[in-house]
């Protein structure tokens, strides 16, 4: 790991609809760690964009990320162990993320903040939030899907564990609870 600290954060990340909140709640309740929402820092003016389909600028993201990365490091500096649901769609939104780790070297990607991407064919997506919507419970509408596909970037050589978001919740939690005990103890 990249630092001292005693802290971990597991960032659960993916595209609308992938099932960061559900995976996220699921695995800090099996670890016995807080769960954070990134949805619940989010201004109010960037909710009312997302609601009239309008995509978030960086001018949107930067200080929405910055926020995040605080929380994070003051859960790693207090040696607490979090899961974080956040889209982290983009590489430098990662480094801002990861930048909560004060030992972390921009590019090495060796942090006490790792990634789990929550991936999905779009047919998959599109279903789940196209229900969600139908329930009224959430603010992402699905025409900002397609948005947020163009803007997922990812990079081999960071690390993210990648897991088949089509699979049933259960698994998912069980195969992201190996791996990270795989990686290095828990906690």
């Amino acid at each position: 790991m990249g630092s001292d600290h005693k802290g971990r954060v597991i960032v659960i990340m993916g595209v609308s609809g992938a099932g960061k909140s559900t995976i996220g709640d699921m695995l800090a309740k099996v670890l016995n760690c807080s769960f954070l929402d990134a949805d619940d820092y989010h201004p109010p003016s960037n909710k009312e964009k997302m609601r009239q389909g309008i995509p978030l600028s960086e001018e949107d993201r930067f200080p929405w990320l910055e926020m995040l990365r605080d929380v994070l490091k003051e859960n790693l500096v207090s040696g607490k162990n979090a899961i974080l649901g956040c889209s982290s769609l983009q590489k430098h939104y990662r480094e801002i993320l990861r930048s909560a780790d004060a030992a972390y070297v921009p590019g090495n990607y060796a942090s006490t903040v790792q990634f789990v991407l929550l991936d999905a064919k779009p047919k998959v997506l599109v279903r789940r939030l196209e229900k969600r919507a139908a329930e009224g419970k959430h603010f992402m509408p699905v025409t900002l899907l397609q948005s947020q596909l163009d803007l997922l970037q990812i990079d081999d050589g960071e690390g993210i564990f990648k897991v088949d978001a089509s699979l049933s919740p259960e698994a998912i939690v069980s195969t992201i609870k190996a791996w990270l005990f795989s990686e290095q103890p828990y906690g």
